[in-house]
């Protein structure tokens, strides 16, 4: 007898190429949908998609300071994405952006992304 692998294993927690806002198009459609939360670390820009995939979308400047402080926050951005995705709310096209120059520990962005998401979910679904 063989098992159903589905019967057993924890929802995927892969970053797939379709849960990536990946052209300029994308970005300025959720830009311009003016809908956004945020709290001491983080920025959350959302637009209702018209799927049932939530993406996400990273956009950290040059004030948060030099490359390589850069690339951390946006690995940290993608991971707590990657971990909570499964919790978030569907159909929503994010842009996360981080304030302040200092990364926190990637559980309290875990947390601050599962609450931002479903606010500002809530918001673009109105809109």
């Amino acid at each position: 007898m063989t098992t159903h692998e589905s019967d057993s294993q924890p929802p995927r927690r892969t970053f797939p190429k379709s849960a990536r806002l990946l052209s300029p198009a994308d970005y300025d459609r959720v830009y311009r949908n003016r809908c956004s939360v945020a709290d001491e670390g983080l920025i959350l820009y959302a637009r209702a998609n018209d799927t049932a995939v939530t993406r996400l979308g990273v956009s950290v400047s040059r004030k948060v300071g030099n490359a390589v402080a850069r690339n951390r926050w946006k690995r940290l951005l993608r991971e707590a994405f990657r971990l909570t995705r499964h919790e978030l709310p569907a159909g929503l096209d994010l842009i996360a952006i981080p304030r302040g120059a200092e990364p926190p520990a990637l559980e309290g962005l875990c947390t601050s992304m599962r609450n931002l998401a479903r606010r500002v979910g809530r918001r673009a679904q109105r809109s």
